[in-house]
């Protein structure tokens, strides 16, 4: 079988490498560059905790390490602070993450602190990761500029002092915004053009924010630009921070001399009338695009990333997007690549992840004519100054309407309804919780450590099986039951234990796909269903790895 290969080398398509790589599928990585990255501390992006959890799987090396998870959030209206969040730490392993580090009461709900990262050291901890792995050849200096697809495969053409024809069995274009795959499938690229501007300045300074990032709104130093003006401070490590000063619509040219008088003028303003001794490490301009692809698949090619959608309004997580584009479509190509094509699951990558992308611009669209126009409800009616606020910080921090990841409770592998389906703290097609859980082998790890494998994840919740040795409870009870209906699934599969999970009764069976999002939530071990699940989720009737039926493993099951 002919590798999958991946147009672009960027963070997306180091990613899908890796992920593919995992899971014993190889790949080509065609590289239009030389193979390194400038450094660029004005260029970073924002991580969820899942996300993060992923990139560690990934590279093997702590990557939360080389950014910064911020404390707190503060958003300000010129003097005053209208609404501030406090993040908890990283989690420890181990932790319970219903109840963190013992707090009890409303406040033991974990709020994760995002992790704010340069893009070229998450890059860097990608390639580093693919030195020395087999099952990746990396090519530099190649640019695409032909692609033939045919019923049996994909080949691609590159031009260079490397170009050659390459051949392919799936083809994925992680190239950008400009996307030549997109270009070449004559894929429709709609959406708006420049939706903001701001001019960007990393610079290493002592700030009285300690280590919490800031949103100002109009600031009293500042009486020009859209609502009076608005900067933007994310702490980095080391001392650094990222600012970003939203500019006025236009084309203006960003001069030198105009963004060290935004730099003086802020620090000055924040730190009391004198500006602190500062160093200016990096500058830009960060132009923000809504555009969306029409099409994520076109037979055997692919769109990941920015390739396929523009998403940088409101903060700073296009790249968790692509992240999370590249995470859904490994695990698809992986069984296609191993088994054959099935159609329902690949189709279900553009079901899923387009849809979830599109209702995040649309409610950033929704929601900017109110944030950055004046007058109309804003004058007049009470509160909306303090309610837009907070709006536009869920926006930065990837929380609520405008932030929030969205499950795939719509999605196409979603199973039917099923009679024992229980409700649990995370809704149906949302990513599961990271718990404590013990591995066949009796050894102790977390739930997401397992993710990323080829293989669906089955959690029993037993409470009192974290305080034994596995050899007193593998064999008692329910657990040879639903040993024998986790065998009889139509796919690989493993079978967990975990003491608790947050919203789970006790006995309830969890089933996870690869990528880490809850496909249901049964009562007790229900071998037909767990089967309709399973194959459901992975887009209908699948060669059974076991020759079973569901009805072949509810009865395996209920025999022994």
């Amino acid at each position: 079988m002919d590798p999958v290969i991946i147009v672009g080398a960027g963070p997306v398509g180091l990613t899908l490498a890796l992920a593919l790589a995992r899971q014993e599928v190889p790949s080509v990585v065609l590289d239009e560059g030389p193979g390194k990255d400038e450094p660029r501390l004005a260029r970073t992006a924002v991580l969820r905790e899942d996300t993060t959890a992923l990139m560690e799987r990934l590279t093997g090396v702590p990557v939360a390490e080389a950014g910064a998870r911020w404390a707190g959030w503060r958003a300000m209206r010129r003097k005053q602070v209208m609404r501030e969040v406090r993040f908890d730490a990283a989690r420890e392993e181990g932790e319970d993450v219903t109840n963190p580090g013992g707090l009890t009461g409303p406040g033991s709900v974990r709020n994760p602190a995002p992790l704010h990262i340069p893009q070229h050291v998450l890059t860097n901890a990608l390639r580093a990761a693919l030195t020395g792995e087999r099952l990746v050849k990396v090519v530099v200096d190649s640019r695409l500029d032909a692609i033939e697809q045919e019923p049996s495969g994909v080949t691609a053409h590159t031009r260079g002092p490397k170009g050659t024809w390459w051949r392919g069995s799936y083809l994925v274009g992680c190239d950008g915004q400009r996307s030549t795959v997109r270009k070449l499938e004559d894929i429709r690229f709609p959406g708006r053009t420049a939706v903001e501007r701001h001019a960007v300045a990393a610079l290493r300074a002592e700030l009285p924010w300690d280590g919490k990032a800031l949103l100002h709104r109009m600031p009293p130093w500042r009486t020009s630009g859209p609502s009076g003006g608005e900067v933007t401070g994310r702490p980095l490590p080391d001392g650094v921070w990222r600012l970003d000063w939203l500019l006025p619509p236009g084309k203006d040219l960003v001069t030198p001399e105009m963004l060290v008088a935004r730099v003086r003028e802020t620090l000055a303003g924040w730190t009391g009338g004198t500006t602190p001794p500062y160093e200016l490490l990096d500058t830009g301009v960060h132009t923000v695009h809504h555009r969306l692809a029409r099409r994520w698949r076109v037979g055997r090619v692919f769109l990941a990333g920015d390739a396929a959608h523009c998403l940088g309004t409101l903060g700073t997580h296009g790249l968790d997007e692509g992240l999370r584009d590249a995470d859904n479509l490994a695990w698809k190509l992986a069984p296609a690549w191993h088994h054959g094509p099935h159609e329902a699951l690949l189709d279900s990558y553009q079901a899923e992840r387009r849809a979830a992308v599109a209702a995040r611009l649309r409610a950033a669209d929704q929601a900017l004519p109110l944030l950055r126009g004046g007058g109309g409800l804003r004058a007049v009616v009470p509160g909306t100054a303090r309610g837009h606020d907070a709006l536009l910080m869920d926006g930065h921090l990837g929380q609520g309407a405008i932030g929030a990841p969205r499950t795939y409770a719509d999605s196409p592998l979603a199973p039917r309804s099923l009679e024992g389906e229980v409700p649990v703290d995370t809704p149906r097609g949302a990513p599961v919780m990271d718990v404590r859980v013990t591995a066949e082998d009796g050894s102790f790890v977390q739930l997401r450590d397992r993710l990323g494998r080829g293989a669906l994840l089955v959690v029993l919740i037993a409470p009192g099986t974290g305080v034994w040795d596995r050899k007193h409870w593998a064999t008692a009870g329910i657990m040879p039951r639903l040993a024998a209906a986790v065998t009889a699934l139509p796919y690989p599969a493993e079978l967990l234990v975990a003491e608790s999970y947050p919203g789970a009764a006790a006995h309830s069976v969890l089933l996870v796909r690869p990528d880490g999002h809850l496909v249901t939530a049964l009562s007790g071990v229900r071998p037909a269903e767990l089967y309709a699940a399973a194959e459901a989720a992975l887009g209908g009737p699948v060669k059974a790895q076991a020759g079973a039926t569901a009805e072949e493993a509810g009865a395996a099951a209920g025999s022994r």
